[in-house]
């Protein structure tokens, strides 16, 4: 589950990092009105506007700017908000902005210099342990840099059975480069950080850029984060956070209905029960010349009740040409999901324009072909994988 920078800064402050402060506005004049509080409760006089959608790369895309007065700060807000974002992390028709964080000016004359870093907490799925990828290159892309400059950045592998260690706060604050003041608040912020990504069952800490101020403060002046959704039953106050309108229509509709979809850019519908089989489904449609339009996990069961579901959420999808129902009967008989098909088709009527070809493997899957083939329907059965992929092939043609 993604979070705004807003959700992920409040996280973030709870477990004691130093953040941007901030606050959400939903039109114009609550945005002058926050601008007016931070000044009161920060002294600063210059304001960040920030569109709080879930992507990157919002300052290209002229999600992020800077307001010198509280005129601009309303001009600014206004222009953003309603504004559909395109950013290298959207689709081309971007994604609509329904509020803004109005955040302090940290980048005040100090002195010293002020410095971006970037860091991250993550999971090394290779190693098997968490990290902390952290560079000197802050404010960048991250992929920029490690292509043009893979040695400038930095990771530190974390032992889940020590967690992180005092000696490698400080390593990670003197690679890059601090002393003094500075070196000792990034080692209380990396120290914070990682407790705050363990303790909120998170998937992504992601801080770009993290800025050590003209006065040595490190905060925190942007925040990515993911919380992993299987932790939310115990995480109650993080699962209120989510937000659907940033989040793909047709998935959360899926979620309310309890299948497991994800919905991809192919030409092939998906309807299988286990995510191997899934998977396995998915390159079966590559290796037949098309492509996958969505991951659909039924589950183990797979009534009539919930295969109609299932096709009405494959076909809210206007670019699927045909589903391929891939089941393997183990838990569930074959014969009642063919049943089950069958039903679901003749309930929908007419809604149904794409060929659908049932492939049915496992207990009782003979007759399963036989309730397919003489339903009736325009419903292609097929029993073994390469039938299947031939099938899909000859209706693409």
């Amino acid at each position: 589950m993604n979070l705004h920078e807003y959700q992920g800064k409040e996280i973030l402050a709870s477990f004691g990092v130093r953040i941007q402060r901030g606050l959400v506005a939903y039109n114009a004049k609550e945005a002058v009105d926050a601008a007016k509080q931070l000044t009161q409760e920060t002294g600063t006089g210059w304001h960040v506007i920030k569109a709080q959608v879930h992507a990157g790369g919002r300052g290209k895309g002229g999600g992020v700017k800077l307001a010198k007065n509280l005129r601009e700060v309303e001009e600014i807000a206004g222009s953003i908000i309603g504004m559909n974002l395109v950013t290298p992390q959207t689709s081309a028709e971007g994604k609509k902005v329904h509020k803004v964080l109005v955040a302090e000016d940290v980048y005040y004359p100090g002195d010293s210099e002020t410095s971006e870093f970037y860091m991250s907490v993550l999971l090394n799925r290779a190693a098997g342990r968490n990290m902390i990828m952290y560079s000197t290159e802050g404010g960048m892309d991250i992929e920029e840099v490690a292509e043009k400059t893979p040695h400038l950045i930095f990771t530190e592998e974390i032992n889940p059975a020590t967690g992180l260690l005092p000696f490698q706060a400080r390593k990670i604050a003197f690679n890059l480069g601090l002393s003094g003041t500075a070196f000792k608040e990034m080692t209380k912020f990396v120290t914070n950080l990682y407790k705050a990504y363990v303790e909120s069952d998170a998937s992504l800490f992601e801080i770009n850029p993290v800025l050590k101020t003209s006065d040595d403060k490190i905060m925190a002046v942007d925040a990515k984060v993911s919380i992993d959704d299987n932790a939310l039953y115990r995480r109650k106050q993080y699962a209120e956070m989510r937000d659907l309108l940033e989040e793909n229509p047709i998935e959360v509709e899926a979620r309310a209905v309890g299948l497991n979809y994800v919905d991809l850019d192919g030409n092939v519908g998906c309807m299988v029960n286990g995510a191997g089989l899934a998977m396995a489904t998915m390159d079966l449609i590559k290796m037949a010349g098309g492509e996958p339009a969505n991951f659909l996990d039924v589950g183990g069961t797979a009534d009539a009740k919930r295969v109609e579901e299932a096709f009405r959420i494959i076909l809210k999808d206007p670019a699927v040409k045909c589903i391929l129902i891939n089941i393997f009967g183990g838990i569930v008989r074959c014969d009642r999901v063919a049943q089950g098909v069958v039903d679901a088709y003749k309930n929908m009527g007419d809604s149904i324009k794409v060929p659908i070809i049932v492939r049915l493997q496992g207990t009782n899957a003979e007759l399963a072909k036989e309730i397919i083939d003489n339903s009736g329907l325009a419903v292609h059965s097929a029993v073994q994988f390469q039938e299947a992929a031939d099938k899909v092939k000859e209706v693409l043609a």
